[in-house]
């Protein structure tokens, strides 16, 4: 490995993702050529994101509202079940002006990017608290107004919704607060029939305005995470993939715009 220039892992991601300009583009396929194991991780991220592409495929259609959002700005709000379409749209249809890199979701070392930071928090409150048989949550489901009250006014949102998942197979365990990169965030937790467990957690930052659809796996957990204005959301399991996208769709569409 090059150690006296080595290519920070930002741009790794930002090759994956075909952001980079020629130059930077030779420099990195360099770099992978003489480290085949990051061209291994970086091939699959790749794979990932083709994977997104197809899954969203037949929504890639542009409407005027997309470069709104893009842009920040507040669009009308659409139907709920095209919501999801029009998020894709800005990853998927619209590239590089979306982008996944820029003005950060949450403030965080240079060591990790902005992008890293949600499902590295995500991660890690999954792996804590869904293992945990007597304490998983601080308020459980059956004071679920409370809930959604208590962690709406510590996160600033008004009108914050506790996600339904039962069609999906999924009930509420309950949630609680905990930090998202030095900031309050809120974490639900919901299990199925046979134990397993899922988290969606939510952390805010005010000077964020990007959207962005990833998935991260790191052994058997994946988290599919996006970015909606100042707010980021993840939803974390040890579940398959098209589950796991399907409960994130979810909890897209009855989140608050």
């Amino acid at each position: 490995m090059n150690e006296t220039h080595p290519v920070p892992e930002a741009e790794l991601h930002a090759y994956a993702d075909g952001l980079l300009d020629e130059t930077g583009r030779k420099r990195v396929e360099a770099h992978l050529a003489e480290n085949p194991e990051t061209a291994r991780m970086v091939a699959d991220w790749q794979a990932q994101n083709d994977g997104l592409r197809n899954a969203f495929a037949g929504y890639a259609t542009t409407r005027p509202s997309d470069l709104l959002l893009v842009a920040g700005a507040k669009s009308p709000r659409a139907p709920r079940h095209s919501a999801l379409a029009a998020a894709a749209v800005l990853v998927f249809a619209l590239g590089g002006l979306a982008g996944h890199f820029g003005p950060a979701l949450f403030e965080k070392p240079p060591a990790q990017t902005a992008i890293e930071a949600l499902p590295h928090e995500a991660r890690n409150a999954y792996l804590i608290y869904a293992s945990e048989v007597r304490h998983p949550v601080e308020v459980f489901a059956d004071q679920e107004a409370h809930l959604a009250t208590w962690l709406g006014k510590r996160l600033s949102i008004a009108d914050m919704k506790v996600p339904n998942l039962q069609t999906l197979g999924f009930k509420l365990v309950g949630g609680r607060l905990l930090p998202v990169a030095d900031k309050p965030g809120a974490m639900f937790m919901y299990e199925n029939e046979t134990g397993q467990r899922i988290t969606v957690l939510i952390g805010r930052n005010e000077d964020n305005r990007e959207t962005s659809f990833r998935v991260a796996a790191a052994d058997n957990v994946e988290t599919f995470y996006w970015i909606d204005g100042a707010l980021g959301y993840a939803v974390t399991g040890d579940i398959p993939r098209d589950l796991l996208q399907q409960i994130a769709e979810e909890c897209y569409r009855q989140f608050p715009t």
